[in-house]
């Protein structure tokens, strides 16, 4: 072998010895740069992590802590240095505002789930006879801490409000000629037994709802079988109430589709308001009833070519208003004259007028439908010819205490053949009838009414809504 063929061996030898350890010195570098970017990955990681938990350290450290003892001992994820990228998601629950359905079903309390109702209308009291204004009950700290000291009352007395204004817009709705009487009552019905929670006599109606039509004026509710139908050119009166504890709010506007009755209803309207505007502590009701009489006689109405005078209804009248006692004794006349009985602080009343293009007057007229355990005697012992008429008594009582009931409302409770028992209960005096009032036929009649109560510092129209 020559030298030079012997020194060529000797390289390729040589070649072949440093081949495998210059690959292994390239494993090694790889392997070296695979790692220092997991750590530089890792500590990108670990400075993300401290960052989110400095400004979440007070909402989530519970949350951490558990977190961290799931984790004590975990084999991490993803090989060496690794960790999870997957974060703990909490599940917060935010409180919705509950929105009330159409029709409505959900009770006013689950609204407003804080126990605090919406105020109505907050008013001056008017100024006094000496020309002083009114205005010091409302800076007088004495008259704001007696005021605070009937909170729960307004407050149940703004709950049964609230209930009444969302019922009545839900009728405004979907009232139109072609229904039936019973059929919008009991649809009224269903969404205010519903809308005031209904419990007992704890919560709900406080009376039957008058649907008068015309020339009746009040206390017309349908019994069962009445297939009377609303039409176009009537008038009519809805008139219902609510009750949270007793708490009642009596509130009554008048429908009328065809708009020849606009100044009609225009003149009761005023006159109510006038009413409402002249109440207050000290007032006297006779001098209410003179002033609303003047508003409501200063409107005509021309129905059918012809111009009448609106008059007052002078035996229809407002009225004080007491727990379970929808007259409490008191009353405001719509018209001059009467005793000179004065307004007190704290009391509750139901300012109504109504008006007619007749006589002005009305009279008992058609089936009965209204009736009331007598306020005096729901505790007294009927003194009554059957054992079935004693148990009618004592069903009424249980349901409707002193609050006033219809024979649709006997019907509900599955009381069947009961006229006989309750013609019995009548003429003991226990039970009071309340038939519908009617002015002469071919008049038109409307109403228009509100609940104030006379609160130390104001008076607030509990009742007061967008419509009227």
């Amino acid at each position: 072998m020559s030298v030079v063929e012997s020194e060529v061996k000797d390289q390729v030898e040589e070649m072949k010895i440093e081949e495998p350890v210059e690959g292994a010195e390239a494993a090694q570098d790889a392997q070296a740069a695979k790692k220092k970017k997991k750590n530089k990955k890792k500590k990108k990681n670990n400075a993300n992590k401290e960052g989110a938990g400095d400004q979440g350290e007070a909402a989530e450290k519970d949350e951490n802590d558990e977190a961290d003892e799931g984790e004590e001992g975990a084999p991490a994820e993803g090989g060496e240095g690794g960790e999870t990228k997957s974060k703990k998601k909490r599940n917060r629950k935010r409180n919705k505002k509950v929105q009330q359905t159409d029709p409505p079903t959900i009770a006013i309390k689950d609204i407003f789930k804080n126990g605090v109702f919406p105020l109505g209308q907050e008013c001056e009291y008017p100024t006094q006879s000496d020309m002083r204004s009114a205005i010091w009950r409302q800076t007088t700290e004495e008259r704001k801490n007696a005021d605070k000291l009937w909170d729960d009352i307004w407050n149940e007395h703004r709950q049964a409000a609230e209930s009444h204004r969302t019922t009545r817009k839900h009728l405004q709705d979907f009232i139109k000629p072609g229904m039936t009487m019973i059929e919008i009552c009991e649809k009224l019905e269903a969404a205010s037994r519903a809308t005031i929670g209904e419990n007992g006599l704890e919560a709900g109606l406080a009376f039957p709802t008058g649907c008068s039509l015309n020339n009746c004026a009040a206390h017309y509710t349908p019994n069962a079988g009445d297939k009377t139908v609303l039409q176009y050119d009537d008038v009519c009166k809805i008139d219902f109430g609510t009750h949270v504890n007793g708490r009642i709010i009596d509130s009554a506007f008048t429908v009328a589709f065809n708009p020849k009755y606009d100044r009609l209803l225009e003149a009761v309207k005023d006159a109510t308001n006038t009413g409402i505007k002249n109440a207050g502590i000290d007032a006297r009701l006779n001098e209410i009833g003179a002033i609303i009489q003047e508003t409501m006689e200063s409107y005509e109405v021309e129905l059918d070519g012809k111009t009448y005078q609106v008059r007052p209804i002078r035996n229809l009248n407002g009225h004080s208003i007491g727990q379970y006692q929808i007259h409490a004794g008191k009353t405001v006349p719509i018209v001059k004259g009467g005793d000179q009985t004065r307004m007190e602080e704290n009391e509750v009343y139901a300012i109504e007028t109504f008006g007619s293009t007749g006589k002005g007057y009305v009279h008992d007229d058609m089936d009965c439908s209204h009736y009331m355990i007598e306020y005096n005697s729901i505790n007294d012992t009927p003194q009554v010819r059957t054992g079935g008429a004693r148990k009618l008594f004592h069903t009424l009582k249980k349901n409707f205490g002193t609050l006033a009931f219809c024979r649709r409302w006997i019907d509900r409770l599955g009381e069947t053949r009961y006229l006989g028992n309750l013609k019995q209960l009548i003429d003991a005096g226990v039970v009071d009838a309340y038939p519908p009032l009617c002015d002469v036929k071919g008049c038109f009649t409307a109403q228009y009414e509100h609940t104030i109560l006379m609160r130390p510092t104001c008076k607030e129209v509990v009742s007061r809504g967008d419509d009227y």
